[in-house]
């Protein structure tokens, strides 16, 4: 069920009147509420799906509980192995099994050997790549006694399986998300509000912004071997914020649906490309999976506390492997590898959390030093996700050695029409300049509450007209990028 779609504009409202009106009084009632409105949340793609996220709670939520009074060492890690084997197994096998049986084939095809072995044509379950860490997070966490086990098998679930952050986060910690499935929660006029605030805001990324440079960046992605330079790289430009709007407006529209709820998720994306180094990029974007990685797989490995050769092989693990979790596809690796090499020079030297503050802190424009670390970083950002968006190694490489050629002088073509490409890149400058000015707040038209309501209900109309406008006349819904990791 897409956030976007008439089903879920049904489905919403009966959820909340429901949770609300009929449930509001009933703990337990709510959070089973909970759990069966994610289920048919998720179920709405396929069912059949249902019973991994479900064969995955039963499993993490005994092992919880067997954590709890198992004292002996030895014991406990057998049972963190057996999470983490059964979690990573099933993303394993739907997100990478083809993969590895074709690298294999490949890799033996080089010493003249050929293997017979047939892929599977197996469906990619939607977000498994991210309810997965999600339990996982509960399983570490236990293991190591930062969190007590729960014995409410319903909170749990209601956890695993929250239908507003399911398919495509944000990654919430047990630690965060599930207390609050234990507390009592009355109806927040405030709260709910902001949430509607946030999902419109996030409705109009996505819809808007995101959808808009899908057109031009499918368009010029799929038949790049036609495309001048300059051409690929506007390309190249519309990828990148086509993957910003989408992805950010899915943490939006999650996070504003939560608050409706009584839910406080953690905020997933903070105006990540005003970031003047790759290391404040990676503080910005998907702070959710960021933070995951460094806390499970980082910090366990040693950080960057050890030598400069502890620091390198760390920094590329846990890029490579951000990377890897992304896709089962070589370019993601590369486009990782990017970013490691990207990163390291400013580790290395000491400066990778120099820029820890807003840009511009207390004033209305950047310095010209600033601006031009954010262009410099911008620019980097840009040519890593043309690794992302390609389709293989090879096309990846064509694009960027056809940017890199005479025809980058020559005007950009669009088949789909210069007055619409030209529409669209007024609508970034739009939404940057509304970024900009909201950059200290958890979403860009947060501060908009503080306005008087003669000035907040015309910007709101304002907002649902584009998005109404935009959503009924492009030419086909898109999906969220996301919901294929």
């Amino acid at each position: 069920m897409l956030f976007n779609s008439l089903d879920f504009a049904i489905f919403l409202p009966i959820v909340f009147l429901l949770y609300w009106f009929v449930a509001q009084k009933n703990l337990k009632l709510q959070n089973a509420l909970i759990v069966v409105a994610s289920y048919v949340f998720y179920g709405w793609w396929d069912w059949r799906f249902l019973s991994l996220i479900i064969f995955s709670t039963v499993v993490d939520y005994l092992v919880g509980q067997k954590l709890r009074v198992e004292e002996k060492q030895s014991k406990r890690k057998v049972l963190l192995w057996t999470s983490i084997l059964v979690n990573l197994g099933f993303l394993g096998f739907f997100k990478y099994y083809n993969f590895f049986l074709e690298n294999f084939v490949d890799a033996f095809g080089l010493f003249g050997m050929q293997i017979n072995a047939n892929s599977l044509n197996i469906i990619l379950p939607v977000g498994i790549s991210f309810y997965t860490f999600q339990t996982l997070s509960y399983t570490i966490d236990v293991y190591k006694k930062k969190l007590e086990p729960t014995k409410d098998f319903i909170a749990f679930s209601a956890f695993v399986c929250f239908f507003p952050q399911l398919v495509a986060g944000p990654i919430e910690r047990a630690t965060n998300l599930l207390p609050q499935f234990y507390k009592k929660r009355t109806f927040e006029y405030h709260k709910a509000v902001d949430g509607m605030r946030q999902i419109l805001w996030g409705l109009f990324k996505k819809v808007v912004i995101a959808d808009n440079c899908a057109e031009f960046a499918n368009q010029i992605f799929n038949n790049s071997a036609d495309m001048n330079g300059s051409t690929l790289v506007l390309g190249a430009i519309f990828f990148t914020f086509q993957i910003y709007g989408d992805f950010s407006g899915y943490s939006d529209i999650a996070i504003g649906t939560s608050r409706l709820f009584g839910f406080d998720l953690k905020q997933n994306f903070a105006t990540p490309y005003f970031s003047r180094d790759i290391a404040e990029f990676w503080r910005r974007w998907h702070i959710s999976l960021s933070t995951w990685f460094r806390d499970y797989l980082y910090i366990p490995l040693g950080g960057s506390r050890g030598g400069t050769w502890m620091k390198i092989r760390n920094t590329f693990a846990i890029f490579l492997v951000s990377g890897f979790w992304h896709g089962a596809n070589w370019t993601f690796i590369i486009w990782g590898a990017l970013n490691a090499i990207y990163f390291l020079p400013l580790l290395l030297t000491n400066n990778n959390r120099k820029n820890l503050g807003v840009v511009a802190e207390g004033k209305l424009l950047p310095s010209f030093r600033e601006l031009f670390a954010m262009l410099t970083t911008f620019i980097l950002t840009v040519f890593a996700w043309i690794f992302f968006r390609a389709e293989n190694v090879s096309h990846a490489f064509s694009y960027v050695g056809g940017i890199f050629s005479e025809s980058i002088f020559s005007m950009p073509s669009f088949s789909i029409g210069k007055m619409k490409a030209l529409i669209t890149f007024c609508l970034i400058a739009f939404f940057l300049t509304i970024e900009w000015f909201g950059r200290k707040d958890r979403f860009a038209i947060e501060k908009l509450k503080e306005k008087s309501i003669l000035i907040r209900i015309p910007i709101y109309l304002i907002i649902s007209i584009i998005i109404l406008e935009f959503l009924f006349n492009l030419k086909e819904s898109q999906e969220f990028i996301y919901f294929q990791f």
